[in-house]
This record gives C-alpha cells, sequence and structure tokens, in this order.
C-alpha cells in the first residue's frame, strides 16, 4: 500500500442512496478539492448513482457498492473493505448514519472515518460529530459540513455543476428525433417518495397543452415505471411533447436537459440533476420543503402554497386531498416558465 502525505492521502466519501442527495453531495465533493486539491477523491456508490457521479469533474473514480437498498451482507462488505486498503485512503466520510454504511471504510482500514452520531456505530466511526439540525437547517449544508473539523458548513458552499456531454446530445437527438428549433421545456412529473410530492398529472397535461400553444415543446423525462404518466401528459398535448419516460439512462437525461430552456419538476432527483445542469429550475413543493432540499442554483422559481397542513413530510396525503400542490395551477406555472425563459 501506497503511503501519501495528509495533503495528498485520496478521501473515500461513502456516499447516500438516492440520485437527488447524491447530486447534493457534489457540493462536499467540491469544498474537499478545493481545501486539498491535490488528494483525489472516491466516492463509494450504489450502481444507480454510479453514472452520475461520474459527471463530477472533482470525483476521482466511483466504487460501486453491491449491496441492494437495506442489504446487511457483513462478509462482503468486509471483503471489499479489504479490497481497498491498497489504495491509501487517509479519510472517509460516510454520508448515511446508518450502522452498515460505515463497514466498508472500517474494514479498509482507513485512519480517519467522519460521520454523524447515528445507529449505534462507535469505534466504525472514530470522527464522530453531533449533528446540530438547528445550525444546519438543509440537507446540503449537513453534507458539506462534514468536510472539516469544526462542523460547521461554509457560507459559500458551491452548488453542484454536472459536466454534459456535447457529442451525445447531437446523438441523442438524432436517435430519438428530438428538435430543438423550438424553446424546450423539460418536465419531470415524478417523485418516488411518494404522491404526496407529485404535481397531478392532468396539470401537467394542461401545462404542455399551454406551452405548445406559446411556442415551445416539451420532454418530459423519468423512469419506465412513469411512463403511462409521460403519455397522459403528451396525450393532452400531442403536437407538441415527447414522452421520454423509460427511454433514456440517467447520463442522457443530463444532456438533454442541458439543451432546455427551462425544467419544471416536483421535488424529486430530476430536480437537482436539472438544477446542476444550469437550467432554471421551476420547482413545485407540496409535502416537502425548500428550506430542507431547495434546488441548488440561483436560477431557480419555487411555487408552493403553505397551506396550514405542508410542509407534511409524509408520502401520502392525510386528507386525501392532495391540496398543496393540486391547488398550483396550470397557469401559475406557464407564467413561472414565460418570466424564466
Amino acid at each position: 500500500m501506497s503511503q501519501s502525505s495528509p495533503a495528498t492521502a485520496p478521501v473515500l466519501v461513502a456516499g447516500p442512496s438516492w440520485v437527488g442527495d447524491m447530486v447534493m453531495a457534489q457540493s462536499l465533493f467540491k469544498v474537499l478539492k478545493a481545501r486539498r486539491p491535490d488528494a483525489p477523491v472516491d466516492v463509494l456508490a450504489p450502481g444507480w448513482c454510479a453514472p452520475i457521479v461520474m459527471r463530477m469533474p472533482e470525483v476521482r473514480a466511483c466504487i460501486e457498492s453491491p449491496f441492494a437498498h437495506g442489504e446487511f451482507h457483513w462478509s462482503a462488505r468486509r471483503a471489499l473493505g479489504v479490497a481497498l486498503r491498497e489504495r491509501g485512503y487517509g479519510r472517509a466520510i460516510v454520508i448515511p448514519r446508518s450502522f452498515k454504511a460505515a463497514l466498508v471504510p472500517f474494514h479498509a482500514r482507513i485512519p480517519r472515518r467522519t460521520g454523524y452520531r447515528g445507529e449505534m456505530r462507535f469505534g466504525l466511526i472514530n470522527d464522530m460529530r453531533g449533528l446540530d439540525k438547528a445550525a444546519l437547517p438543509t440537507t446540503v449544508s449537513r453534507y458539506v459540513a462534514l468536510a472539516g473539523d469544526s462542523g460547521e458548513a461554509p457560507a459559500d458552499a458551491p452548488p453542484p455543476a454536472l459536466r454534459v456531454d456535447c457529442e451525445a446530445q447531437q446523438k441523442l437527438c438524432a436517435d430519438l428525433g428530438l428538435s430543438t428549433e423550438r424553446p424546450v421545456v423539460a418536465l419531470m412529473p415524478g417523485a418516488e417518495y411518494g404522491p404526496a410530492k407529485q404535481w397531478p398529472a392532468e396539470h401537467f397535461g394542461a401545462l404542455a397543452k399551454a406551452l405548445d400553444d406559446a411556442g415551445f415543446d416539451s420532454w418530459v423525462f423519468g423512469s419506465a415505471g412513469e411512463a403511462p404518466i409521460g403519455e397522459e401528459i403528451a396525450a393532452a398535448s400531442p403536437s407538441g411533447t415527447t414522452n421520454l419516460c423509460g427511454k433514456t439512462k440517467l447520463t442522457d437525461v443530463v444532456d438533454l436537459i442541458a439543451l432546455c430552456r427551462v425544467a419544471v419538476s416536483n421535488d424529486s432527483g430530476l430536480m437537482h440533476v436539472a438544477a446542476a445542469t444550469g437550467r432554471h429550475v421551476v420547482a413545485l413543493y407540496g409535502s416537502s420543503s425548500p428550506e430542507f432540499t431547495p434546488p441548488l442554483t440561483p436560477h431557480a422559481t419555487v411555487l408552493k402554497l403553505d397551506l396550514e397542513c405542508s410542509p407534511c413530510f409524509a408520502r401520502t396525503c392525510r386528507f386525501d386531498h392532495y391540496k398543496c400542490l393540486r391547488d398550483i395551477s396550470a397557469q401559475q406555472v406557464l407564467s413561472a416558465v414565460r418570466d424564466a425563459a
């Protein structure tokens, strides 16, 4: 195992499992590189996040975690940690607060292992931090605070910025029959967390029709499971809307959103992806709050209603009315798009 000085020893970050959280974690990677430019940053990430991690210039390597969400697999985590010993990491930062997330850095014998107090993992984490939620109110501030020794996040934490592949853009447009002759608005109707984060599909459809009438095309992005939602939206405006749900990889979405004028999204992983491409984001909040997970870009318009019952952070509406999102009209969103375009 090669020995490195503290200023050049590589850092291993055990990253979060969700795409949006991983995008926000790029702010941490940026701070690490700014403080120690010669220290490589590697990220331990689940396979579904790996492609997005490799669009982050600050990251040297993405080490794919083979474990499904919630799986323990002590022996496999130990084997992975042992295999990483030869890389000579000087420090590990463990973002998740679970016991199992700390196992790989521990078995890799990384001398300094930083993380927040969570499940019983004393010894696995030897640079244990208490989490002051009042002092660190946002997810990104909590990530960035792990970079230093004081536990305070810098006031000017850099926003995420994903690399865009211009050659891939051209090929994608040719393969998918996409045109940018008219300005394009990206629509992201999904949110894996649950329906309390999802602006209704019929509202997205009404917005797509209004955008077409106003001279915009719409591209709908999402997973294969969200394809029926995309079809419903496209059916409301067949001449101006293309349903791309399930037809693109995550890195394809990065490249295509970068061609759009504005992105309209629920509070979801793709909202953070869109923000990291530099597009203006119109972000729709229902059960969640922009005080906790805002789009990390100065180019954002946040629409929320501040009802008495929100934010509740629930997956489903306990009153079954979803007014916090349903009462945001397509006309309100169209106005925000026009102002940003």
